[in-house]
């Protein structure tokens, strides 16, 4: 018997092998309406060390508060060139980026809006079921009504904000255990 671990056990380290070709980190191309805006973080485990391979996927709408999906039936522009979609693989310091547009409102439960938000889905060696987790944006007057941001305890909510770092540029960093872990979803 032998206890070493075999790729039948474990989900990595695979995904920068198998994903690259599949990268896409450029969501709105020239053209596309909205307030250009690049995200770029890390994710660290609880000891601050990166996480050198994970994917980061995001989900979100246009500027105008439509997905680029057939089952967002809002009667709101659609724009054929926003992606709404992509997919950031960490590099040896953790690093990932995204280039995209910010968000419009979108509906939430009853007659409610959600805040301008990316979702975020994380997938990463020994993780058998990806975290979910959003991405909010700083000083947007939305947050404060935000459905779903009410949810988390107030001291938690900023493990949500990018924090500004430049004009049209934010860091959100994913911390996934200990002091100041960023705020993951069940589903």
């Amino acid at each position: 018997m032998s206890l070493r671990a075999s790729t039948s056990q474990t989900i990595g380290p695979y995904l920068r092998i198998g994903l690259e070709w599949m990268q896409i980190e450029e969501l709105a191309p020239r053209g596309v309406a909205g307030e250009r805006v690049t995200i770029r973080g890390r994710i660290v485990d609880s000891d601050g060390r990166p996480v050198n391979d994970a994917a980061l996927e995001i989900w979100q709408a246009n500027s105008h508060g439509r997905y680029a999906s057939p089952e967002d039936k809002q009667a709101k522009p659609l724009e054929p060139a926003f992606r709404g979609y992509g997919r950031s693989l960490t590099d040896d310091e953790g690093a990932f980026r995204f280039s995209t547009i910010k968000p419009g409102r979108v509906p939430g439960p009853g007659e409610s809006f959600q805040a301008p938000h990316l979702s975020v889905t994380i997938f990463m060696r020994g993780l058998l079921k990806q975290l979910m987790t959003r991405m909010y944006f700083p000083g947007d007057p939305a947050n404060a009504t935000d459905p779903v941001l009410a949810l988390v305890p107030a001291e938690r909510r900023a493990t949500l904000i990018g924090r500004q770092v430049g004009e049209g540029a934010l860091e959100w960093n994913i911390i996934l255990q200990g002091k100041g872990e960023t705020v993951f979803f069940d589903f």
